[in-house]
């Protein structure tokens, strides 16, 4: 088998992993040296970073051989799909043509199990170690942790990539040890703990080594069991505060050849992804917790609208907020107002009295945001408790857009 069918199998059998992103990695440059790449600015194969950039990545696995049987995996050892491995020495050539070519900026690198998990874990550390001591490669690197390796490896690991992840792949560790059974649960926590506790030694201390500057990631795949929302996201929580993960990334289940009695015969709406890293935006960024975006009764995000504003319409009795006295908490909960749209509202009030034609040269969404908030100027208020409001402000399911909102 030659490079290229090797490169196209091995591509296909990638993009399954959402989780790789390079934000937050530290700055290199190849200025005044001899390294070539660079990470500022740079970062994943057609996705796009917090700022909306269009970034770019090598995604590939050193291969798809892998001894496990995960039920949801294309690449389990009883699938019946075509095998590739890469050399090493193969994805360092690949990695190095194709950013002198200017199609990537850096390697996202994963793999099946093979042989055990400390020789895949070699592996792939020694991608990562040539690139930059051999070639002295300065691009964004990724790694995919292999959760039985040993500590030693994962330490190795985070010194030459700019990120470590580890996938829990489900929400249910009953659903894990279902679909998954040569998997642990308890491997993966320890694995992503001996990881936050590199990152921790390494930012504490002025003088230790670099290790994973883009800190660690995980995902999640949603709708292969039939965990509800709510224990996603409860999840999730504590997967932020225990290891204090970068990201969690959500991905939607969809059937696979061959698949297993055991999975779903339909894929998951890719709608409910998409409400999932909304309510996983608003945990992150606007200080709301798991429990609260769910009613008394309900396990399920609401297809039909983004999260905030679901929980703004069970919630009216907290509206509207005055815009010229509300606390930066408050404003954060308004439908349509993100945090940089409240940051400068915060900055403008300081200096005079906000009025309705201010807002509207802010460009906000006023439509949306009119019947939470009170300002000086504003004739066209929608009253709070209408029966009309919900009608208003729900849109028809298929005017909907899928991609991600800041607010």
């Amino acid at each position: 088998m030659n490079l290229d069918q090797k490169l196209r199998i091995l591509a296909d059998a990638a993009k399954y992993d959402a989780s790789c992103a390079s934000s937050g990695s530290s700055k290199r440059n190849s200025l005044g040296g001899s390294g070539i790449g660079s990470t500022e600015g740079n970062g994943i194969c057609h996705s796009y970073a917090p700022d909306g950039r269009c970034i770019s990545l090598l995604k590939i696995l050193l291969t798809n051989f892998c001894i496990y049987d995960c039920h949801y995996c294309i690449n389990r050892v009883s699938s019946n799909v075509p095998r590739a491995r890469f050399a090493a020495d193969e994805i360092i050539k690949l990695t190095l043509d194709f950013y002198s070519r200017n199609y990537i900026e850096g390697l996202f690198l994963s793999s099946g199990i093979i042989r055990d998990a400390d020789y895949t874990m070699e592996q792939l550390v020694r991608v990562a170690r040539e690139l930059r001591e051999t070639h002295d490669f300065r691009g964004y690197i990724h790694l995919k942790a292999i959760a039985d390796a040993s500590d030693a490896l994962l330490a190795e690991a985070g010194r030459y990539a700019d990120r470590v992840s580890v996938n829990v792949e489900l929400a249910s560790e009953t659903s894990l040890h279902r679909l998954a059974p040569q998997k642990d649960a308890q491997t993966i926590k320890r694995s992503m703990a001996s990881l936050r506790e590199h990152i921790d030694e390494s930012r504490s201390e002025p003088n230790a080594p670099r290790f994973a500057p883009g800190g660690q990631s995980t995902q999640v795949i949603v709708g292969a069991d039939t965990t509800r929302d709510r224990e996603i996201l409860e999840r999730s929580e504590t997967l932020y505060s225990a290891y204090r993960l970068r990201r969690v990334y959500y991905s939607a289940f969809s059937p696979i050849p061959d698949a297993s009695k055991l999975l779903p015969l339909q894929p998951a709406p890719l709608i409910r992804e998409h409400r999932l890293y909304q309510a996983d935006w608003l945990m992150r960024y606007y200080g709301f917790r798991s429990d609260e975006l769910f009613d008394a009764t309900e396990g399920m995000l609401d297809l039909e609208i983004d999260p905030k504003l679901a929980w703004a319409l069970r919630h009216r009795e907290q509206f509207p907020v005055d815009v010229n006295a509300g606390p930066r908490e408050q404003l954060l909960r308004v439908p349509g107002l993100g945090v940089k749209t409240v940051e400068r509202i915060i900055a403008a009030r300081r200096v005079r009295r906000i009025h309705y034609d201010d807002l509207q040269r802010l460009h906000l969404p006023l439509k949306r945001s009119l019947p939470f908030i009170k300002v000086p100027g504003d004739r066209k208020r929608k009253i709070i408790d209408s029966s009309m409001l919900d009608s208003v402000l729900r849109p028809k399911q298929e005017q909907l857009s899928l991609l991600p909102v800041n607010a």
